[in-house]
């Protein structure tokens, strides 16, 4: 008689098996010696994890109870490998090229790297696989639960509850999964000697399968004929099985989408997979794989229902039908092949579900929590990944047990799987607009994705709880006793299967809401680049990475980060292999972008796209213009390129008409230019004392300690820094208003002699701080020109300024010359400083132009060169020139010339007296 000892010993033993087989295989990988482990017959025999103990035992289970609706799980993934397989060839594309982790990662990946994406789809997965936690632990548990039944047993565990037991066996492959799959830290370096014992355990549940068949068909009977007729002499209806219908349609839908759409099956298809050509293999190898276990269902099912006792569990007839005709070792066989498919599916669905909530949740969360984790020790990461992944793996085998516990007996195998699959089936729209359709957005995307989620939660999850009272009754009588939010029958859509209902309401809003959304809204930078990668996948390069963006970040830093990530060693490799130095003279200087693109790749293997996008922007830093601002600033180059092409193509017919479009195109161009030169100059400009003050006013925060007198200096810090900031934006506001006349602008007469005496005064006081010798000769007493006094002013103080912020000679000398020349006032302001460049002096009244990057006298950088523009506007508009001329020091010397104004002598009219 078959022992319960002796099963749980054998159980045991098998889980040793398979542990040293990882470990031995691990062992060959590292050492060179295991090719065969990426050979495409591993790689095939791994995908059957999608055959797990629902398919094992509850395909028996569905053949007894709905005839052939268990085809439908086999042809779902049959359709995929066989016929859609370049849905399949796209995604292990897309995984190898971007570095794929996991659905979440590629889904977030292909919207933006947006991290909104990753954390939903992980949850979603999360929720959805509970139910098809639940279902393994339910067939081990009904499992041992036959044998310790089955001739009176008795043992340990002949006494123990359904709910007990199952907490056992959820323990036992919490600890088992946790020491078999998070040996190490890189999510997308293949797990090779996991997919080694998973490849194993296929054989192992295939063997144990049809031998089971077999000994149905031949050792229980005289072959299918026999089994037919003992079926029929029993009373089975089984020739009016008519099981194609709506149901039958929709269980082909979700099995097609879930050998996709399932965490584990998409580790193992495109994570785990080796070499793209390993598909071609596959797409016949699996379809057969699954025709050989679907040979034997139906006569295990018929036969089990002909022999077996009224009220028998079908479930279990893989197992039971050994056991009744005496076969022990037959029967042990069955149990560890039900036992292989439950723990292939638990440990691949438990490494891929922690993968992404260490790489999607934890992570990203410590990164907004603290900016020191990259600096937390050498292993500080990695750390914190493996440890969440542990975490993670018992969090996620404890779901599954309340599931089942809360659930209680309520529902066969494969209508749990079924739940799983049908929330599985909520990525499916964003899966395939992220391949096919480049117009779809974030928001689509996750407005698709919640809808979804919560009517299957809604109208299937939550029905899955019928054995609690309120549960029951809010599915019967809807909320709040509103009939038409009934979780069966919403909108009245009364009698449907309820699997159908779910599917049709959840789909039919995912889908829409995914469409209508994205046609709503636009697409970001970053995803505009990203859905190029992803949709023309077959049309780009390795490499080709679809940035334009420069890093300023040095070799160091990086070295730093990725160090704290990959570890040392890997970290050397990899700059090594790029031939990146870190010190020398390759110390501070930027890296090529290339190698940030690779370097962004290879840290996502470890803790997916959007986390390491959220941890490089704590590093690199762009250039003046953000992503956005490039893209744009290309979108609109391409539209004008584009519109100046069609009007070239029509100059082939009006020669003036190309003529004038050519003339029109160079202007636009020129006018792109400058709108690169003055975004680059600007964003430059301000975001130098924004830093300043931003970092500032981070210590007064985090440092409230500080002393009066330090809190005082950092106070004149930010209001130096916010003057400096003021000045630039005054000159931007300027030059706007000065070129398109937005302020009104009237000359009127005026001291020209007493402006400059003041402002030579106001600046002389800065000259004195300096140490600079200042001289004014005047041979003009009062001369009046027309002009604007103010505008006047600040053209004197702004030369005069700039003449002692510059002066850099050993006695530093400002002179300061004015009189009348030929009609004329002329002024003078001349330095003994090193003068202007020869380059320079044609294009020193340019806009942007900086003759020096060093700082001022006063420790400040140049401005943005828009001060001699301004300027010579300015006197422009009182109809004077300046201009740069050779003065009698041997610096600089600015000549300003305004024509004299000469009143016109007004006629007093003649009065005479009369007397009276």
């Amino acid at each position: 008689m078959l022992s319960p000892d002796i099963v749980v010993l054998t159980a045991i033993a098998y889980v040793c098996l398979l542990f040293l087989l990882a470990y031995f295989s691990d062992g060959l990988a590292r050492r060179g010696r295991g090719g065969f482990l990426r050979s495409p017959w591993v790689y095939t025999l791994s995908i059957s994890v999608y055959c797990t103990s629902w398919t094992f035992y509850g395909a028996a289970g569905t053949a007894a109870r709905d005839g052939l609706e268990f085809m439908a799980i086999y042809m779902g993934p049959t359709l995929v490998f066989a016929g859609w397989w370049f849905i399949l060839r796209k995604l292990l594309r897309i995984g190898h090229s971007q570095r794929i982790t996991s659905i979440a990662d590629l889904l977030s990946s292909r919207f933006g790297k947006s991290s909104h994406v990753a954390v939903l789809v992980t949850l979603m997965a999360v929720i959805a696989i509970t139910p098809y936690i639940a279902l393994q632990l339910k067939a081990i548990t009904n499992s041992l639960q036959a044998i310790t039944v089955a001739r009176g047993a008795s043992g340990p565990l002949a006494g123990l509850e359904d709910a007990k037991l199952a907490f056992g066996v959820a323990t036992g492959m919490a600890l088992f999964t946790i020491l078999f799959g998070t040996r190490n830290v890189d999510a997308r370096e293949q797990h090779l000697g996991v997919v080694a014992a998973i490849a194993f355990e296929a054989v192992v549940k295939l063997l144990a399968f049809v031998a089971v068949g077999l000994f149905v068909l031949f050792g229980m009977s005289t072959g299918p004929a026999g089994i037919y007729a003992a079926a029929i002499e029993a009373g089975l209806e089984v020739h009016e099985q008519t099981p194609f219908g709506s149901r039958w349609v929709t269980v082909l839908f979700l099995s097609a989408v879930a050998v996709i759409c399932l965490p584990r099956q998409f580790q193992i298809t495109v994570v785990e997979n080796a070499d793209e050509n390993h598909l071609r293999t596959a797409s016949w190898a699996f379809p057969a794989y699954l025709l050989l276990l679907s040979l034997f269902t139906l006569p295990i099912a018929f036969h089990g229902l002909a022999i077996m006792p009224p009220g028998s569990n079908p479930d279990m007839f893989v197992l039971t039908l050994p056991m009744a005709a005496g076969q022990d070792g037959l029967a042990l066989f069955a149990f560890i092949g039900g036992f292989s498919s439950a723990t292939s599916m638990i440990i691949i669905a438990s490494i891929a579900l922690s993968i992404m909530v260490s790489n999607h949740i934890v992570l990203p969360l410590a990164l907004r929590i603290t900016d020191n984790l990259a600096d937390s020790g050498a292993q500080g990461i990695a750390r914190l990944l493996l440890l969440s992944r542990r975490f993670s793996i018992a969090g996620i085998l404890l779901l599954g047990f309340l599931y089942f516990w809360l659930t209680g007996e309520s529902g066969a195998l494969a209508t749990i799987g079924l739940i799983s699959f049908a929330g599985v089936a909520q990525f499916l729209p964003a899966l395939l607009a992220a391949l096919y359709w480049r117009g779809a957005t974030v928001k689509g995307a996750l407005t698709g994705m919640i809808l979804g989620i919560a009517v299957w939660c809604w109208t299937l999850f939550l029905p899955s709880f019928t054995s609690n009272a309120a549960v029951a009754a809010l599915v019967a009588e809807g909320p709040w006793g509103i009939a038409l939010l009934r979780p069966q029958a919403l909108l009245g859509m009364a009698g449907l299967d309820p699997l159908v209902h779910s599917i049709f309401w959840s789909m039919v809003l995912n889908g829409g809401a995914l469409i209508v959304v994205s046609l709503l809204t636009r697409q970001g930078a970053l995803e505009r680049m990203q859905a190029g990668i992803f949709v023309d996948i077959f049309h780009r390069s390795a490499n080709d990475t679809g940035r334009s963006l420069r890093s300023s970040a040095s070799a160091e830093d990086l070295f730093q980060l990725t160090e704290r990530v990959l570890g040392w060693q890997s970290a050397q490799d990899l700059f090594q292999s790029e031939g990146i130095s870190r010190g020398g003279s390759g110390r501070g200087q930027p890296v090529p972008p290339s190698f940030v693109a690779r370097l962004e790749r290879e840290l996502a293997s470890s803790i997916g796209a959007a986390s390491v996008h959220i941890l490089l922007s704590k590093v690199v830093e762009g250039d003046a213009l953000s992503l956005e601002e490039v893209m744009l600033i290309a979108d609109e180059t391409l539209q004008v390129i584009s519109h100046s092409n069609e009007l070239e193509r029509k100059s082939r017919e009006l020669r003036l008409t190309a003529q004038e479009l050519q003339e029109v195109n160079a202007k636009l161009h020129a006018l792109h230019r400058q709108k690169d030169d003055f975004l680059s100059q600007v964003s430059h400009e301000v975001r130098t004392p924004m830093t300043s003050i931003r970092s500032i006013s981070e210590i007064l925060m985090k440092q409230p300690e500080l002393a009066q007198t330090q809190r005082h200096r950092f106070v004149g810090l930010i209001h130096h820094e916010s003057v400096r900031l003021t000045r630039l934006l005054d000159e931007i506001l300027d030059l706007s208003a000065l070129e398109h006349g937005e302020r009104d602008w009237q000359n009127r007469p005026m001291e020209a002699e007493a402006i400059l005496t003041r402002a030579f005064e106001i600046c002389e006081a800065l000259a004195r701080k300096h140490d600079i010798r200042v001289s004014r000769q005047q041979e003009a007493a009062e001369v009046q020109v027309l002009g604007d006094p103010d505008r006047l002013s600040q053209v004197f103080i702004n030369i005069i300024s700039n003449a002692i912020s510059h002066n850099r000679g050993e006695d530093p000398e400002l002179r300061v010359c004015s009189g009348l020349r030929k009609g004329n006032y002329v002024v003078e302001i001349s330095d003994n400083g090193k003068g202007i460049a020869p380059e320079y002096r044609q294009s020193i009244f340019d806009k942007f132009v900086r003759v020096s990057s060093q700082p001022d006298r006063d420790g400040s950088l140049s401005g943005l060169g828009l001060g001699l523009n301004i300027s010579h506007t300015i006197i422009s508009k009182m109809s004077g020139r300046i201009e740069l001329v050779d003065g009698p020091l041997s610096g600089a010397c600015f000549r300003i010339t305004l024509p004299v104004y000469a009143p016109t002598p007004q006629v007093q009219p003649s009065t005479s007296g009369v007397s009276s």
